[in-house]
């Protein structure tokens, strides 16, 4: 079964959601991370973007927005046209959504390495080998000093402690990982290492045929 990717969106209308309340704080981790951000143009890219609901408003609404280039890689055309729209009401000139699959490392060719990486929703919706894979490719994905936004449900079993540890083992370093307590998974690394040449032509990871939360 094929979850529909623009019929998901529809539980961000409910602000009670662990869709909406993980929403709230991704965007906060972004807003912080822009206001800590040196003086000079940034890049940005966002995998499985969706409708561009976390990166969008925070660039529109942040005084370090019009210093962003980014690119929005996302799949479904009905996603990519409402995340336009938003883009274009929101006047962001250099923000780019791209229709294309984002498990495939060329469509982040020219932009990366990046200063903020964003992952989200894709950690529980795909198999543990291929989150470690693309935990890999972060590496190539971010900048050093560069920032990745990821997230993971904290249902049994629990992934998001070994997330850590094989970010750690590439290079990261935890800025904020919310507790299982908080009812959302969301994690925020800094990479301090060098950034690895992005290889064109591969596959990060597929989507698993049974959907889970993300």
């Amino acid at each position: 079964m094929t979850r529909d990717w623009y019929a998901w969106h529809h539980h961000y209308e409910d602000p009670e959601s662990a869709l909406s309340r993980r929403l709230v704080e991704v965007r906060r981790r972004i807003g912080a991370t822009l206001d800590q951000a040196p003086p000079g143009p940034l890049r940005a890219v966002s995998l499985c973007a969706g409708q561009g609901r976390d990166l969008i408003p925070v660039l529109a609404g942040h005084p370090r927005g019009g210093d962003v280039t980014a690119r929005l890689v996302e799949l479904d055309p009905r996603n990519v046209e409402l995340a336009r729209a938003a883009v274009s009401e929101a006047g962001l000139t250099g923000v780019e959504v791209v229709l294309g699959d984002a498990a495939r490392t060329d469509a982040y060719a020219g932009l990366v390495p990046a200063d903020l990486v964003l992952a989200c929703g894709i950690f529980g919706n795909i198999s543990d080998a291929h989150i470690q894979a693309t935990v890999r490719r972060c590496a190539s994905l971010c900048a050093n000093g560069g920032t990745v936004f990821w997230t993971r449900h904290r249902q049994a079993p629990d992934l998001v402690p070994t997330i850590c540890g094989w970010l750690a083992e590439e290079g990261f370093e935890p800025v904020a990982v919310s507790s299982p307590a908080e009812g959302v998974g969301v994690g925020v690394h800094r990479f301090l290492g060098t950034p690895r040449p992005l290889p064109a032509g591969v596959t990060m990871f597929e989507f698993t045929a049974r959907p889970r939360p993300a």
